[in-house]
Order: C-alpha cells, then sequence, then structure tokens
C-alpha cells in the first residue's frame, strides 16, 4: 500500500513537553511574510489583467478602483519583491560570512538519491522517507525555483516597464515575447504555490515554524533526522567566537552596505528610467483628447498621392512610406502638430501629446489606431493600411 495518504501528526506529548526546536529565527519570518505578501499581490493583479475579460477579473478591477489602481498596486508589490531579493542578499550574506552558517539550501549528489528513495517511498517499496538534512530536497527545489522564477520577472518585467530603452538594444518583437514569458511564469509559480507548496506545508501536515520559528521533536525526527542527530551531537552549528564575529561583522557591512546601495540605484533605474506608462481614458472621453483641424480646401483638386506598397511589415519595409505619405505633412518635427513626429521611427514610438502613437505589441493603447479607427482625419488610412500597421503594431512594431 502506499504511503502517500500518510500524514504526519505531532503528538500532543511532543507539544506538552518542550521538545521544541528553533527552525526560523524573526528574520527569516519577516522576510517569508513580506515576500509572500508582495507575491499574492502580484499574482491576483497580474492574473486579472491575463484574464481581462473573465467576470471576476471585472469585479476585482472595480473593487479596487480601475486599471490604474490596479497597475499601480502591481507596480508597488513589484518594487517590495525587488527591496525584499535586496535583504535576502544581504541577510545571507551574513549568516554565511559572519556567523558561519553553512549553505544548506545548495543541491547536493544526495539530493538526487533522496528524490529515487522518495519515489519508492511514495508507492509503498520502502518503509521509511528519505533521512534528510536540514533542508529536504522538496524544500531545495523550491527555493531555486523562486530565485529562476524572480530572475525571469525582473528581466521580462524591466522589458515590459521600459519598452523604448528595450527596442534600443534589442528587436521590437522582444517586447511582446517578454509578455508572454512574464505572464506564463506567473502562471507557473501561482500553480507552483498552490499545488506544491501548500501541499508541503498545510495537506501533509501542517507546518507551524513560519509562525512560531520552532518545530516540534517528532516532526523533526520524520523530515529532518540527519539535522536533528547532528544538533544532538552538537555539530548542528560551526564554531565560532565573540571575537571572530565582532571582527567579520566589521568588514562585512560597509561591504555589503555599498553593495546595496548600487542595487537601490538599480531599482530606482528599474521604475524611473523612463515614462510610457499609458493613462486609461474612458471612451466617451476620447474624442475631447484628439480635435482634428478642417484643411482649407483647394479650389484645385489635387491627387491624392500613393504610398509605396508595404514590402514587410517594419519601419524600413514601407511602414514609414505609409506614415510620410499620408501623416508627415502635419506630424513633422516642424509642425510638430499634437505634440507628435511620425517621420522617425523613435520619435513614432515616444507619441505625443495624447500618449505614446504606438505600443509595440498592444495595437489598442496605441494612439495612432485609435484615432485612425474613429475614421474622419485627414490623412485617413485605407482599411487596408490600417490593417498593416495594426499587424505591425501586434508583432512588436520592428524598425527593420
Amino acid at each position: 500500500m502506499s504511503n502517500v495518504a500518510e500524514p504526519l501528526e505531532i503528538s500532543k506529548e511532543a507539544q506538552e513537553q518542550k521538545n521544541w526546536y528553533v527552525r526560523f529565527t524573526i528574520s527569516h519570518r519577516v522576510e517569508h511574510w513580506v515576500f509572500i505578501t508582495s507575491f499574492i499581490i502580484l499574482g491576483i493583479t497580474g492574473m486579472v489583467q491575463r484574464y481581462s475579460e473573465l467576470p471576476i477579473s471585472k469585479w476585482i478591477v472595480s473593487l479596487i478602483g480601475g486599471i490604474e489602481n490596479l497597475r499601480w498596486l502591481h507596480h508597488a508589490a513589484a518594487i517590495a519583491t525587488m527591496l525584499i531579493v535586496i535583504y535576502h542578499i544581504g541577510a545571507l550574506g551574513y549568516r554565511v560570512y559572519v556567523n558561519r552558517a553553512r549553505l544548506t539550501m545548495l543541491p547536493v549528489l544526495n539530493d538526487v538519491t533522496n528524490v529515487y528513495h522518495a519515489f519508492l517511498y511514495y508507492i509503498g517499496r520502502r518503509k521509511e522517507p528519505p533521512q534528510q538534512g536540514r533542508y529536504t530536497f522538496e524544500e531545495k527545489l523550491e527555493y531555486w525555483a523562486v530565485v529562476w522564477g524572480t530572475i525571469i520577472m525582473a528581466i521580462t518585467g524591466f522589458m515590459m516597464w521600459n519598452p523604448i530603452a528595450t527596442t534600443r538594444f534589442l528587436p521590437g518583437q522582444f517586447i511582446p515575447a517578454a509578455k508572454v514569458a512574464h505572464s506564463l511564469e506567473a502562471v507557473l509559480a501561482i500553480l507552483s504555490i498552490l499545488i506544491w507548496h501548500m501541499y508541503q506545508v498545510f495537506i501533509r501536515h501542517f507546518n507551524r515554524s513560519m509562525y512560531t520559528g520552532k518545530i516540534a521533536e517528532d516532526e523533526m525526527l520524520h523530515d529532518h533526522p540527519l539535522e536533528l542527530a547532528d544538533i544532538k551531537a552538537g555539530t548542528a552549528k560551526p564554531p565560532v567566537t565573540p571575537e571572530g564575529i565582532a571582527k567579520r561583522r566589521r568588514i562585512y557591512i560597509p561591504i555589503f552596505s555599498l553593495a546595496a546601495v548600487f542595487m537601490l540605484v538599480g531599482v530606482y533605474f528599474f521604475i524611473a528610467y523612463e515614462e510610457t506608462a499609458i493613462e486609461t481614458i474612458p471612451p466617451a472621453d476620447r474624442p475631447a483628447v484628439f480635435v482634428p483641424f478642417t484643411p482649407t480646401p483647394s479650389p484645385i483638386p489635387l491627387p491624392t498621392p500613393t504610398p509605396a506598397p508595404v514590402t514587410s511589415l517594419t519601419w524600413e519595409g514601407g511602414i514609414n512610406q505609409m506614415m510620410e505619405s499620408k501623416c508627415v505633412a502635419c506630424h513633422n518635427s516642424s509642425s510638430n502638430l499634437g505634440g507628435l513626429d511620425l517621420s522617425d521611427y523613435q520619435t513614432t514610438l515616444l507619441g505625443g501629446n495624447s500618449g505614446p502613437a504606438v505600443v509595440p505589441g498592444n495595437p489598442d493603447d496605441s494612439t495612432i489606431i485609435i484615432i485612425q479607427s474613429a475614421g474622419g482625419h485627414p490623412g485617413q488610412l485605407t482599411d487596408e493600411e490600417l490593417s498593416q500597421v495594426s499587424e505591425w503594431i501586434e508583432i512588436g512594431a520592428p524598425e527593420n
């Protein structure tokens, strides 16, 4: 019979007696709860934007006060996550260098053996679970998955937060690709927490150590028998002296303080490098954003310029010539009507007074599509041309 259904129960005797061991300090627990709080906020606000058409998503957006508040909350939680990561690096370095703590979260070859033994245990081929130390292979997998996921989310988040800066170094297609990677990594992280972490912490047995900081002896014997043996043998912690700790602290604190300043500057650079956020305008107010001028009719009929055919969906492949034939007469560096210059690729991405003319990967939020779709514009694009521009924006608005 499989051992999967056998829960770990902490006996009342162990709880009534003083058979408890400190597992997590206050620092560990504060760090965990700040991180998990920001994770929950990021998960909710991110999934609402990914599945925006669901009724519950619309209800949450309404409850928060609109999409702008939702995005602000998402960004605030992202900043909190970056700050707690900096704290984690500093706290981890302090424990390892100053207090000489062992790197027990690093994967070792024995973890591979433990995976095999655990599999045999769960299918009933072994009577006892694998003998593991302070952190089980399950906990190590979860920790390094968080590290990997945080790196992916930071890189793709920067690309979406600063699209113009990104397209200076990478093709425009990287922006929608970053959006997909960011979104799917978020789904994977949420499923991992709901399925893997919740089972390990709440279903298999209710682990109170992240609340109380302590763990019962019979729970230690079941999950961390090697650590329990080291504690009883007095070898769990390396020998350190107060003088050695003080000496290493004098070295570590200035070095990490300098490193922390550089990391905080990086966070500021992340969030303030460019201003590309688009304010969501209610549909009823959109006509007031752009007021078209009425051109003076010419007494002599003028031929309508025919733009060169679009040879490829890139700026240099024909989109620029389409803009020149229909739009540049009014929206150039000289007249700069509406603060918009469509004569150049970079100025087109920057947009004008009504916001970015082109948002790579998102035609619905691109001002040029919004204005042209309303019709009646002096430089009105044909349906075919508008479709080509929309498709160009959808694939990331590549330059060439």
